[in-house]
């Protein structure tokens, strides 16, 4: 019994001078983790996470003019240097005069309906006010045209959620003159409608990537035509001359703020990129839209799923023997309360309209056959139009839906979900997608472009490095890469309204179903379920469907007379200024001033 005794009190002593257990330290730098499961559950990864190799130091070329970045809204964002350049028209309140920027990156186009509902059903933004003769901006087929019916405070809390602001006076102007003050985005060659689009030119919206012959020397599009476009500054018509040479950000105060920019309905003789626009804050209308500049991109960890598409070029394969007919979507407009679409198709081919509430008249107008379709406002049709010299050929579609690297494909929804790979190259390399990389001797896969030579969202491709890095110049960020810890140590978050999960080392949507959609230039197909190039598909045997949609028309409107307190808005909105209106009165009025 004593024995037992003395056993037990030793130990108890023992246990009492043991050390103890260290915790584990909660890492501070990540994202707050969650237990939402995403809307489909990413698999888990095979490949245990392992510690990270030395790797030597890499060095970076780091982005130049022009520069491309695919962002988190889905944008695209394009690169601009630090340096001089030339702002203002040289009169009114718009003096020359030679500013100095930081480097920035600004996005390619205006933002697109497809992005802003993102950002609505995220939580993040109210929905846009329905102008009458706009689209709707949830509609599918209008989902690469820019939103509008959008005020400043609604454009600036959307770019607040990308981590972006809208852009100064001075950024936009630079990004649309160049360094060297060109008249247009294009250079000084007077405008014509194969680079904006303008009055006579279409008159109504346009997809933002519709005019690429019009982009400003650091690649964006639309910077001319198309809609106007809130930026940051307030209006202050002598601020040029008290302005900082280096980085203005415009008056602190004022009672308006600043458009920039011209429209589809923009007289060619007011669309230099100088011209200054001030407008009530609160305003929106049916030509305005915005686009935001991201000074210092985030290090955003990846989606938790995306969308799977068909790479560019690779969608069909048609045979030889059967050619199939040259098809375009010419666009849509409003006449009063009736609303059209035009398709212009060859001459000597058969078509046939899907819906019994459409109508197409069949008409050659300079030597052009169209056909002119009418049918309920804000809806769509599908419209097959076939080579009637084809007989039995057969066509076929010859790729699978695909991925961006460091996600797979669910079989059953063909949405990409999230598998980031292990570093380390297998016997065979590294996986499609991937690049190998040598780190001072030690072999490594990194991230590299998709199939239609993009990278991931958030990152740039470095030429130096031969491979996709963020736009924080951090080589190491693993993106694609199975490694917790280096995702601890570089992912500095996610957009509101999607929470970083440690598990899967990603972000994933407090919301079901808010990923981002298809890029630009896609539109989702649900009898794929994949993303698709837009409007053409091919449908059978030399035959391709078209779809063609109408817009939400209203009644005859005299939309200029609101104006005629405002000169600048009236010449803003396209309509004419007339100083000797009647009874001596000055006048804002559609038709032109005699």
């Amino acid at each position: 019994m004593k024995r037992l005794i003395w056993i037990l009190l030793m130990a108890i002593l023992l246990a009492a001078c043991a050390p103890a257990s260290t915790p584990t330290p909660t890492p501070t730098s990540a994202p707050t983790a969650t237990a939402l499961p995403p809307t489909s559950e990413p698999t888990a990864t095979s490949v245990p996470p392992t510690s990270a190799p030395t790797l030597a130091p890499v060095s970076l070329a780091g982005p130049s003019a022009g520069t491309t970045m695919t962002w988190v809204d889905g944008s695209v964002l394009d690169y601009v240097p630090s340096g001089e350049f030339i702002m203002g028209l040289g009169y009114g309140d718009a003096p020359t005069k030679t500013f100095t920027l930081d480097a920035y990156w600004i996005q390619q186009t205006e933002v697109t309906n497809k992005m802003y509902t993102q950002c609505v059903a995220s939580g993040n933004c109210s929905a846009p006010v329905q102008e009458v003769g706009a689209p709707v901006f949830t509609a599918i087929p209008f989902g690469d045209y820019p939103v509008v019916g959008i005020t400043w405070d609604a454009a600036n809390k959307y770019c607040q959620w990308i981590g972006g602001q809208l852009p100064s006076e001075a950024q936009w102007e630079k990004a649309a003159r160049g360094s060297s003050g060109n008249k247009y985005p294009w250079g000084n060659n007077s405008p014509t409608c194969d680079l904006a689009n303008l009055k006579t030119c279409g008159g109504h919206t346009s997809p933002v990537n519709a005019y690429p012959n019009g982009k400003s020397s650091y690649g964006l599009l639309d910077m001319a035509g198309n809609v106007y476009e809130w930026v940051n500054d307030f209006y202050d018509p002598n601020y040029y001359a008290s302005a900082p040479s280096s980085n203005p950000t415009g008056p602190t105060t004022g009672n308006d703020r600043m458009i920039r920019g011209s429209s589809f309905e923009t007289d060619l003789t007011q669309i230099l990129s100088a011209i200054r626009h001030p407008s009530p804050q609160d305003y929106h209308n049916y030509d305005l839209g915005f686009r935001c500049v991201v000074p210092q991109p985030m290090a955003y960890a990846p989606y938790c799923q995306s969308a799977s598409y068909l790479p560019i070029g690779g969608t069909q394969t048609q045979n030889a023997t059967c050619s199939l007919p040259d098809v375009q979507v010419g666009g849509n407009y409003c006449q009063g309360s009736s609303n059209y679409a035009i398709v212009d198709l060859p001459q000597g081919a058969t078509y046939q309209v899907k819906s019994k509430d459409f109508n197409c008249a069949d008409a050659v107008v300079n030597g052009q056959r169209s056909l002119s379709c009418t049918g309920p406002s804000n809806s769509s049709t599908d419209v097959m139009i076939c080579n009637s010299a084809c007989s039995n050929a057969t066509n076929s579609v010859s790729l699978a839906p695909v991925c961006d690297p460091g996600y797979n494909l669910d079989a059953s929804s063909n949405a990409c979900i999230y598998a980031p790979i292990t570093g380390q190259p297998g016997v065979a390399g590294c996986p499609q997608g991937y690049t190998m990389i040598d780190r001072g001797g030690q072999k490594v896969c990194v991230v590299g472009q998709n199939q239609n030579g993009q990278c991931p969202a958030g990152l740039y491709f470095d030429s130096k490095y031969g491979a996709c890095v963020s736009a924080t110049g951090q080589a190491d960020a693993p993106y694609g890469i199975n490694n917790p810890d280096l995702a601890t140590k570089n992912y500095q978050g996610c957009a509101a309204g999607y929470t970083y999960s440690s598990t899967y080392q990603c972000c994933q949507a407090n919301t079901g179903g808010t990923y981002p959609g298809c890029p630009l230039g896609f539109a989702f197909d649900s009898s794929q379920k994949t993303c698709l190039p837009s409007q053409v598909q091919v449908s059978s045997s030399g035959c391709v469907t078209v779809q063609v949609n109408t817009l939400l028309c209203g009644p005859n409107i005299d939309v200029c007379n609101q104006w005629s307190t405002n000169e600048a808005l009236c010449i803003r909105s396209g309509c004419h200024w007339n100083e000797k209106g009647k009874q001596g009165t000055s006048t804002c009025q559609t038709a032109p001033v005699k």
